[in-house]
């Protein structure tokens, strides 16, 4: 059970690694592992909602997914929409809003329409922010910021003496939320794989070797255990 003295962070973001090795270890298919991933990720979302965390961005998909089979990724693409069209029934009723973090424009047509239909009915929702990150990269992210940022130069429309870091903030994905206070990563890996590139600068970040699927509360509680161990200082 988590400490009541305990700080909880406003946002926190996850890198759900390990659901491949997590079905590898135990013989089965790949597609079980992300099956299992997938379930993990809306018992945490539920689980940060009653501890009152305000934003969770989960690392789904990245641009460099595209990489791997076409079995696999074709599979993906279909849980992810499976899994968003389940969460939109689950939290109805709840104040939960979902908001995709990423370029929808190559993702499947199905996949898109159950964004966008989630999105539109929760956009108006107070409690628990989901984000979650499909076909997402940190480099990618920026080049579309700044590629906006320079067609509004272009028109006049800003001046480049304009530009700031708070400014640049409002043409990410992220753009109206705060930056996230806690990273995780499960799976063993020491690296953050262009997730939140611009937004991490100051993010504490937590890793496990636990693998993503075995992820519950209780390996959560001991992040945030940790989060409050550490001194934020933002470089004063």
């Amino acid at each position: 059970m988590m400490e009541s003295s305990l700080v909880i962070p406003n946002h926190i973001a996850m890198i759900m690694d390990g659901n491949r090795r997590w079905a590898r270890k135990r013989g089965l298919p790949t597609q079980i592992g992300h099956s299992e991933g997938a379930k993990t990720m809306q018992n945490i979302a539920e689980y940060l909602e009653e501890l009152g965390v305000k934003y969770m961005t989960v690392y789904a998909f990245s641009t460099e997914n595209w990489k791997r089979s076409k079995e696999e990724v074709d599979y993906l693409m279909q849980l992810l929409e499976k899994y968003i069209r389940e969460f939109d029934k689950k939290i109805k009723g709840r104040n939960i809003r979902l908001k995709l973090v990423g370029d929808i424009e190559p993702l499947p047509k199905g996949l898109q329409e159950g964004i966008r239909e989630i999105e539109e009915r929760t956009k108006n929702n107070t409690g628990l922010t989901v984000n979650v990150a499909i076909n997402y990269g940190g480099r990618a992210e920026i080049v579309n910021a700044t590629k906006k940022i320079a067609e509004e130069v272009s028109v006049g429309a800003l001046e480049p003496k304009d530009i700031t870091e708070e400014l640049f903030s409002t043409y990410v994905y992220t753009a109206g939320m705060p930056d996230p206070d806690l990273v995780i990563r499960t799976g063993g890996e020491i690296r953050s794989s262009g997730f939140l590139t611009w937004q991490s600068v100051y993010s504490e970040f937590y890793y496990t070797e636990c693998l993503w699927p075995d992820f519950g509360k209780k390996e959560l509680d001991k992040a945030i255990a940790e989060y409050n161990n550490r001194k934020r200082n933002f470089g004063k």
